[in-house]
């Protein structure tokens, strides 16, 4: 899988995670586990590929991980809050 499959897992991981953020923002949540499998086969399929087709992939990669970096803040703050003492 390169080329076009490939950003099309990528927009649908980033359209998983959008949703999750969303979710999660409304106290919602969120079974992951599909995200995991998408961000899995992308990892796998930019490793195995050419990495001259992988290349314009990088600018939807790094807003992919910008994404994923601000629903795990969301996720701890919110673990955070459930164990603090009085919760």
């Amino acid at each position: 899988m390169t080329g076009a499959p490939v950003r099309e897992e990528l927009e649908k991981a980033a359209s998983l995670v959008t949703t999750a953020r969303r979710l999660f923002a409304t106290g919602t949540m969120v079974d992951l586990s599909a995200l995991n499998g998408k961000i899995r086969s992308v990892c796998t399929a930019l490793a195995e590929g050419d990495p001259d087709e992988g290349r314009p992939l990088i600018p939807a990669m790094e807003s992919l991980i910008a994404d994923l970096d601000l629903l795990a803040e969301a996720i701890n703050e919110r673990m955070g809050a459930r164990s603090a003492p009085g919760k």
